[in-house]
């Protein structure tokens, strides 16, 4: 098995690049999404999250109020503290399980959007960093996902810069490219990350 961790810039194209390695056949470990589904209705973490901030952070519908909780933990950095002593040894907890359930010669990829700023890098046998020019991801920001420049530029300069990335990086795969550039280059990466998995020791 090999485990790779995947990251990269917001608007670089991470999410496009984890989609065409599970194409390729990765088994994918997307940590965002895990957040949202430890804390889904009738789970232990959501029952935790209600017993912490108060019955409050529920919506009609039973579910977590995304927007009112982070308006709770935001504004406060304990409260911040207390809500991912819940949710990030459940999310730790899950992931390993995605990742033992895998095959013993499968690519497990990890998609942390935050893994250079936490200094997770460590933990993974390859580090890619999905890599794009500042301009190209200020443009995806606010042509593609609706967002103001400003908003676009303060979201951008709240993660580590492009430099601190590629440092931990073990590949760079460029995308200031079309897509079916992006495809050919994630095919000549996946070949390898399959032949290192193929030859990774027990």
């Amino acid at each position: 098995m090999l485990t790779v961790g995947l990251t990269g810039g917001i608007g670089a194209g991470k999410s496009e690049v984890s989609r065409l390695l599970v194409e390729c056949g990765a088994v994918l470990v997307d940590a965002d999404r895990i957040a949202r589904e430890v804390v889904e209705p009738g789970t232990p973490g959501l029952a935790a999250v209600v017993e912490a901030f108060g019955e409050e952070v529920l919506a009609d519908d039973g579910g977590l109020d995304r927007p009112r909780l982070g308006a709770i933990v935001f504004a406060d950095p304990a409260k911040l503290a207390a809500l991912n002593a819940i949710v990030h040894p459940l999310v730790g907890a899950r992931s390993r399980e995605l990742e033992q359930a895998a095959a013993e010669d499968a690519v497990v990829v990890h998609d942390v959007p935050l893994l250079t700023e936490n200094g997770l890098a460590p933990l993974y046998d390859v580090v890619i960093v999905v890599d794009a020019d500042p301009a190209t991801q200020l443009d995806r920001l606010v042509r593609l996902r609706g967002m103001t420049e400003q908003d676009a530029r303060a979201r951008m300069a709240a993660q580590a810069t492009r430099e601190q990335r590629r440092e931990i990086a073990d590949v760079v795969i460029d995308n200031d490219v079309p897509l079916e550039e992006l495809r050919q280059r994630v095919k000549d990466v996946w070949a390898e990350l399959a032949r290192r998995a193929r030859t990774a020791p027990e």
